[in-house]
């Protein structure tokens, strides 16, 4: 949900059961009530995702009650209890790098931005008010372009070479 569907932690902690629809093509969207500012949407859960939530439902069923994602005790999992498993499955996958939460929110965003989608499409799906925080996302998604244009352009080497002023060649 943090990467498939682009949620903020708070968001996925307050998921409920009724928020999930599927729709006649078989497709899950989520409604996102408790968004920041009291704002709702409607969010597309991609088939990954779908697939993923599907069968912790059915690992869940044991746990009475509205709340999609429990702890061991049937509890609503907190924002603090997200940071922590997200923390510990990363070392669990062998990642160094400092994991968050927010960190696949921000993946989903340049990820969309990197595949083409607008950004209004972006801030949509995210949730933000203003367009201006859903730009932050460009700046990832430039430092990509140059590095992929860097690396494949048959000339870039000799530009970059070329600008290094009072250089012996």
């Amino acid at each position: 949900m943090l990467y498939g569907a682009g949620l903020r932690v708070s968001e996925v902690c307050a998921l409920d059961h009724d928020d999930l629809d599927r729709d006649r093509y078989d497709s899950w969207t989520i409604h996102v009530r408790h968004g920041k500012g009291g704002k709702q949407r409607l969010v597309p859960l991609g088939d990954a995702a779908a697939r993923a939530l599907a069968a912790w439902r059915l690992a869940r069923a044991w746990a009475p009650g509205p709340a999609v994602f429990v702890n061991a005790r049937g509890e609503r999992l907190t924002p603090r209890s997200v940071q922590r498993l997200t923390r510990a499955w990363a070392i669990a996958s062998g990642v160094t790098a400092p994991i968050t939460p927010h960190g696949f929110r921000h993946s989903f965003a340049t990820h969309l931005l990197d595949g083409g989608v607008d950004l209004r499409s972006i801030q949509e799906l995210l949730g933000h008010a203003s367009l201006s925080s859903t730009q932050i996302y460009t700046k990832v998604s430039l430092d990509h372009l140059m590095r992929v244009y860097d690396a494949a352009h048959p000339r870039a080497a000799e530009v970059a070479v070329a600008a290094e002023p009072d250089e012996p060649r």
